[in-house]
């Protein structure tokens, strides 16, 4: 599990959302310039955080650890 990949996902999944980042930034809690570090800089969310994330943009946390369940 490398964060490159981890951000790769968390950039797709926010492209995807169709919300702009401000408001992704302001349903989770955190600033935009947060959201950016987090698909840009070796910075990873808090757990409360990821999760709320996760919810907002409506996708597991597997999915965005690239966690494969058998």
């Amino acid at each position: 599990m490398e964060l490159k990949d981890i951000q790769g996902r968390l950039r797709k999944c926010i492209a995807e959302s169709g919300l702009p980042q401000k408001e992704i930034a302001r349903l989770v809690g955190v600033s935009p310039q947060t959201i950016s570090k987090y698909m840009k800089k070796d910075i990873f969310p808090a757990l409360d955080t990821f999760a709320k994330l996760c919810r907002v943009l409506d996708v597991t946390s597997d999915f965005i650890l690239g966690i494969n369940l058998y």
